[in-house]
């Protein structure tokens, strides 16, 4: 059974840091590209962040380019999001999803986790 498990999210102050962790399990990680998502309340789902199935390319959200980084570790079936400087509107639920490419369309996306919160406040 293909799943996908986000962690690490939490409550954090403005300006401090948090990183997300998705952890595949039931397929090799390196056939598939991983894209984060956010969901905020009220709002419609928004693309975060991709990493291919190398690696070697990666893509972001204009809101976050310079403050989050995506990173994947084949090895252990595990991808990566290390958020800095987070702001409030940086709140949401994040979800990790599997596709065989990068897309900016969610809806591409065959797998998906379960979510996790981030809360940015003081």
């Amino acid at each position: 059974q293909l799943q996908l498990v986000e962690s690490g999210g939490g409550l954090v102050q403005p300006g401090g840091s948090l990183t997300l962790s998705c952890v595949l399990s039931g397929f090799t990680l390196d056939h598939y590209a991983i894209g984060w998502f956010r969901r905020a309340p009220g709002k419609e789902r928004e693309g975060v962040s991709c990493i291919t199935t190398s690696g070697r390319s990666t893509n972001y959200a204009d809101s976050t380019k310079g403050r989050f980084t995506i990173s994947r570790d084949n090895t252990k079936n595990t991808v990566y999001l290390q958020m800095n400087n987070l702001k409030p509107e940086d709140t949401a639920v994040y979800y990790c999803a599997a596709f065989a490419v990068c897309s900016a369309y969610y809806t591409n996306y065959d797998y998906w986790g379960q979510g996790t919160q981030v809360t940015v406040s003081s």
